[in-house]
């Protein structure tokens, strides 16, 4: 079982600026607390134990509120002075990584998956580099969808084409030298730069999950995540 996590939290959260105060996207508020916490506390109640944080836009009200620890979580910090992109963000979080794989999640994205079931995928497939969350959506056209052969990822399509689909749901379990086998620059995408363009050759093994899911990263599914996040969080509730 993995038992760390990279959660990108240095967003902006730009086209949430009518709705969120001027804090990181993954500190907006749901139900009276920080998206954030919302992401922890699944962490905490899925048997990880230590969550690198990396951060960069106003980072300092993310290690203010949260400090070092958040119930059972051990909390470290990856501090960006300039914007890196999701995948130079991750960069530069993989080289604080202690074990051989760590999760990497969105801080912008709830996933409800069972983190010790997208583990066990990895002693399936000998030459893992990453694996990917997968969630079937009514309509991919907001996300790009993903397309699958013998249980790998082979190509990803681009925004806009709709029609129901699997997406990048924004949870990855990544090998913390994957970098050293396929080398990127300082500052790129983590999405389009890696995944995206390199599907072919990494070959990032699939794991498709129909459980509840919201990104809230425009402001109708933030309003819509006031309600369901809370509701999400207690195990063994219906898929809403």
């Amino acid at each position: 079982m993995v038992t760390e996590a990279i959660v990108l939290a240095g967003g902006l959260g730009t086209r949430l600026r009518s709705a969120v105060p001027d804090v990181p996207k993954s500190m907006a508020p749901i139900a009276g607390q920080p998206f954030l916490a919302y992401l922890l506390q699944f962490l905490e109640a899925n048997g990880i134990v230590r969550v690198l944080l990396s951060v960069g836009y106003r980072h300092e009200v993310i290690r203010d509120f949260f400090g070092s620890r958040f119930g059972r979580l051990q909390l470290a910090y990856s501090v960006e002075e300039e914007p890196l992109g999701t995948g130079g963000a991750l960069l530069r979080s993989l080289a604080l990584v202690e074990g051989p794989f760590t999760f990497a999640l969105n801080g912008d994205t709830f996933l409800r998956l069972d983190c010790t079931e997208m583990s066990s995928i990895l002693e399936r497939y000998g030459d893992s580099q990453v694996v990917v969350a997968l969630r079937r959506v009514a309509d991919a056209g907001r996300y790009g969808g993903a397309v699958i052969s013998d249980g790998r990822v082979v190509r990803f399509h681009a925004r806009g084409t709709a029609g129901p689909g699997l997406i990048n749901a924004g949870c990855y379990l990544v090998n913390k030298d994957i970098f050293r086998r396929y080398p990127m620059p300082e500052k790129f995408s983590w999405e389009q730069d890696f995944l995206e363009a390199k599907a072919a050759e990494v070959r990032p093994i699939a794991f498709p999950c129909d459980v509840p899911f919201i990104d809230i990263g425009i402001p109708e599914a933030f309003q819509q995540a006031q309600t369901l996040l809370p509701t999400w969080m207690h195990p063994g509730l219906e898929n809403r």
